[in-house]
């Protein structure tokens, strides 16, 4: 641009010098004829002043061509810059949907420990009642029996006061045993509402907000049970002690299914649902009639029991090992699909200890159904936090805690209750179900799992 102004001031300055000496030698020099080309010299100037604006337009496209360069770069580095932010701001969009939702998930949970947490003081306070109530009645008893022995020294030993007096003791010892049960079950619940709520307040701290109670789903739930098996009223205890299994309440003229109070060898005392069938007593170890109680628990859960001895449940690892330890029992499978067909099969089994996670061994005896489970092998319990080493993870694909060999059958009748709509095959497998060895694949609406001592003559 300096080129040319510069050359458009040179320019008249040349012509009106050559044009005042046009006009001065006009008076001393006659008029010549006027030449039809311009003046070489002149010629020359412009040729030199269109060769620099030529240069001077060159360097400055050469400028602009360098600048154009830099803002397009710098164009490109904003757009890529603003891809990168706008990619991060979708994944803590993702990540704060997560915090949202296991927010959620540990709010429902935290409910359902306050409501089991409720239900335990409950329990425990009614406990606490009934073992007033029972010390009140044992010293009423005992000043009863010390006024006997004062006045009539006689009949102190008298079989039918001892007898008494036994049984009041053993009554006092079982309400101990089922308080520090249930106070162990309380500290449990206390325990993992205080790691719930540190949870919570970790996620408060990453300053995303939480849902509100009321933003919560309100779908209808299910009644909820206790963490362990309903405490019921003995329908039948001896004076001379608690019987040892369903066949000796059945021995001693009981001869009606039911809820009864047992304390096998060596073991504390624990309610059964004992299940007459056709002049024998089976003690019921797993039930499954409508899927209203969960059975996707923790090790600790299938150790212990949970669920209603009045609808499903099942009775626990520990209760029974304690069973089948006294003497050989049978194990029978009672099996009812969705279109109301009845299947069952009878296996003589040892179940090992907590030491080889209640290791089962089979042997089949008789049945209506074929044979889904591996005979002849060691059969590992596991479940989806407890897990045998050299043993494939089956509870996390299946859902709920069973018997498990180096590979995962498809027969669990501890795993997801499905109703019938569920069609897909990898949900049935997750399901209640029983696969037999030929590849029949039984869809199960309800179960029922019984022992029996195979000689009820060694109670």
């Amino acid at each position: 641009m300096y080129t040319i102004k510069l050359f458009l001031f040179i320019a008249p300055l040349v012509i009106s010098s050559r044009t005042d000496q046009n006009n001065s030698s006009f008076d001393s020099i006659p008029p010549e004829p006027k030449s039809r080309f311009a003046m070489l010299d002149d010629v020359k100037i412009l040729a030199n002043g269109l060769l620099q604006l030529g240069h001077g337009l060159k360097d400055f496209v050469h400028k602009t061509k360098g600048q154009i360069n830099d803002i397009f770069q710098k164009l490109s580095i904003f757009d890529q810059s603003f891809y990168d932010l706008s990619r991060q701001a979708n994944e803590i969009k993702e990540e704060e949907k997560e915090l949202r939702r296991t927010t959620s998930k540990l709010q429902v949970k935290n409910e359902e420990v306050k409501n089991m947490s409720l239900e335990l003081n409950s329990k425990l306070e009614s406990l606490l009642e009934e073992k007033i109530l029972l010390q009140e009645k044992v010293r009423y008893l005992e000043e009863q029996l010390t006024n006997l022995i004062q006045n009539q020294p006689e009949i102190q030993q008298h079989p039918e006061v001892t007898s008494l007096k036994t049984f009041v003791e053993q009554q006092d010892n079982s309400i101990k045993d089922l308080l520090q049960t249930v106070e162990e079950q309380y500290k449990q619940l206390n325990q993992q509402h205080s790691q719930i709520k540190e949870i919570e307040n970790q996620l408060r701290r990453t300053g995303i907000q939480e849902p509100t109670e009321n933003s919560l789903p309100s779908k209808p739930r299910a009644p909820r049970t206790t963490p362990f098996l309903q405490l019921n009223e003995t329908k039948n205890v001896e004076q001379d002690g608690i019987p040892t299994d369903c066949t000796t309440i059945y021995n001693r003229g009981e001869h009606t299914s039911g809820i009864y109070t047992i304390r096998p060898s060596n073991s504390q005392v624990f309610n059964v649902y004992c299940d007459v069938k056709s002049g024998s007593p089976w003690t019921v170890i797993q039930h499954r009639i409508d899927g209203s109680q969960n059975f996707n628990k923790t090790w600790e859960n299938y150790k212990y029991g949970f669920g209603r001895l009045d609808g499903e449940f099942w009775l626990g690892l520990e209760k029974i090992y304690s069973i089948v330890k006294q003497s050989n029992y049978i194990l029978r499978i009672e099996l009812e699909d969705w279109k109301d067909d009845k299947h069952y099969i009878e296996y003589s089994f040892h179940l090992g200890n907590h030491e080889t996670n209640y290791t089962l061994h089979l042997i089949e005896i008789t049945g209506n159904v074929p044979n889904a489970l591996p005979e002849h092998k060691d059969l590992v319990f596991s479940t989806w936090d407890h897990k045998a080493k050299e043993y494939f993870n089956c509870p996390e694909s299946y859902s709920g805690g069973w018997w498990w060999h180096n590979v995962c059958g498809e027969n669990n009748l501890n795993g997801k209750y499905n109703k019938p709509r569920a069609k897909s095959k990898p949900e049935r497998r997750r399901g209640i179900c029983w696969k037999s060895q030929n590849g029949r694949l039984y869809s199960i609406k309800s179960t029922k799992m019984l022992v029996h001592p195979t000689d009820s003559e060694s109670f």
